[in-house]
């Protein structure tokens, strides 16, 4: 969830997490463009606020390529190019004017090439661990076995729901909420499953045999 947050948060140039920072980050921006919606969300920290609204203002008053090179290469040199660069093929490259015109368009969201490598990487990672943990937390002490269940297979199904809706987002944006309420209720489940192992393996006691119904 933190990482929803930091990912996400601010697209609408608003502090808080919402639900138009979901559809922004997966169906774009239709007032806005690619760089804009990263300097205000996910980027917003990586330079001064003075320097992210000098390139906002760049971008909105077209993103000429004078005004590129008297002060707006100089930023991007220093705060952007350390990562954004042509040696690293995950991300955008921000060397040369070229590579800064193609986010200087209408942010679209996320391409769907990249939603399918992020979505290997989530349904392969996240259900390992999902799985990892859902073993041990099914060793646990609970009186009603059906609640116990119920916490063990919502991760599973609350990933899958989060992983669709990010493309059923692109197609209809109220699927948004699906990814924040998915999101939601797998974090809290996996926390139920983690603290209630935590605390059982090293502090709590089991009941008598005949206390336990």
């Amino acid at each position: 969830m933190i990482y929803v947050w930091e990912s996400h948060s601010g697209r609408d140039s608003k502090p808080m997490l919402s639900v138009t920072d979901i559809v922004i980050a997966y169906s774009g921006n239709k007032q806005g463009t690619k760089l804009e919606s990263a300097l205000r969300g996910p980027m917003s920290k990586m330079l001064p606020a003075t320097e992210n609204l000098e390139i906002i203002a760049w971008v909105r008053k077209g993103a000429g390529k004078e005004e590129y090179d008297a002060r707006i290469k100089g930023i991007f040199d220093e705060r952007c190019v350390v990562c954004h660069n042509n040696r690293n093929p995950h991300l955008p490259s921000l060397e040369d004017f070229e590579g800064v015109g193609q986010v200087a368009q209408q942010d679209k969201g996320a391409d769907v090439f990249t939603l399918v490598r992020v979505s290997h990487i989530h349904l392969f990672g996240l259900t390992f661990i999902f799985f990892m943990v859902g073993f041990i937390f099914s060793h646990s002490y609970f009186r009603r076995e059906w609640l116990k269940c119920v916490i063990l297979v919502i991760p599973f199904i609350s990933i899958i729901i989060d992983i669709t809706s990010w493309y059923l987002t692109k197609i209809f944006e109220p699927f948004a909420w699906a990814i924040l309420l998915s999101g939601g209720v797998m974090g809290t489940s996996f926390a139920i499953q983690f603290f209630v192992s935590i605390y059982q393996m090293w502090f709590y006691k089991l009941p008598a045999e005949g206390e336990r119904h």
